[in-house]
């Protein structure tokens, strides 16, 4: 009988980190999740009954850390937070995959494709560059997985769509392709990347493509009224919102200010983050989510 995958995971007790670890097993994985000493209980029973082993380690400590990642064949970041998290625990998260001989690593890049843009753009685009630039350095095979926006934040957090104008705001061009995956669908993407010995150091990944335009005509079928698109102005004006919100709203130790999701927008309409060439087919087995799909389930007609 073949012994399972083993794979560790970071941040298992997150929103995707959980995901990710529920594709492992899904996959026939076998997973450790990697926590913090004083996890509380429930944390630690939804990760028990996803069917993951729990493995307390003290996240600055790297020899406890090393200790709980021994015998993983990858280790993947489902960490998040700005510098505290991104680069300080996830160095110490990197140093103890390698100290304990782990082959392989995976991030917590998860975004638009940040090798693109331009430095000093986007906050916590420039933090995970900068992490980058330590895993290239340490002995370890590593894939980053970029995808886009997540899907999930339409009509949510990402306020580009304005249901009580029914408006779908654009800034600079409303026929700029954007990137959008589930997290599910992220999550089983990673799973899928984590047990492949192959992969190579940059996957990219978009369920769904589609530009503010067609998002209207998506939410026109979706709630069977009629959407338009809204000019929010050029790019040069989204800039100037960004200086003067960072102004009024600080918010360096949050991972997501209102002037970062701002710095998603320009990056996104500027197309400087575009995903190309996309990374999907590697592994055909999988799905993926449409938008029009995700939004007939949020705007459902009859609701």
């Amino acid at each position: 009988m073949t012994e399972p995958y083993n794979v560790a995971i970071a941040g298992a007790a997150g929103d995707l980190g959980a995901r990710i670890t529920k594709a492992l097993i899904a996959r026939g994985a076998s997973v450790s999740a990697v926590v913090r000493p004083d996890l509380g209980n429930e944390e630690r029973s939804r990760l028990e009954t996803l069917g993951a082993r729990i493995m307390p380690a003290d996240p600055h400590d790297i020899d406890a850390m090393a200790a709980a990642l021994a015998g993983a064949s990858c280790v993947v970041s489902a960490l998040n937070g700005v510098r505290e998290v991104i680069i300080d625990r996830q160095t110490v998260l990197l140093n103890s995959a390698v100290r304990a001989n782990v082959p392989r690593f995976i991030p917590s890049d998860y975004a638009a494709d940040f090798t693109k843009t331009r430095p000093g753009d986007n906050r916590n685009f420039d933090v995970r560059r900068e992490f980058m630039a330590r895993v290239d350095a340490a002995p370890i095979q590593a894939t980053s997985i970029l995808n886009g926006a997540f899907m999930d934040m339409l009509g949510a957090e990402m306020p580009i769509i304005q249901p009580a104008i029914r408006r779908v705001l654009y800034w600079h061009d409303a026929d700029q392709k954007l990137d959008f995956t589930t997290k599910d669908d992220v999550a089983a993407y990673v799973a899928a990347a984590a047990m492949d010995e192959n992969a190579p150091r940059i996957l990219r990944i978009a369920g769904d493509v589609v530009s503010a335009r067609e998002l209207a005509v998506a939410m026109t079928e979706a709630t069977g009224e009629r959407y338009r698109t809204l000019w929010a102005g050029s790019l040069g004006s989204l800039a100037a919102m960004i200086g003067f919100t960072k102004l009024i709203v600080p918010g360096k130790d949050e991972a997501f200010p209102p002037w970062q999701g701002m710095q998603y927008m320009r990056d996104q309409f500027s197309g400087r983050g575009k995903l190309e060439p996309l990374d999907n087919a590697r592994y055909p087995e999988l799905h993926w989510t449409p938008v029009k799909t995700l939004l007939a389930k949020r705007f459902d007609k009859a609701a």
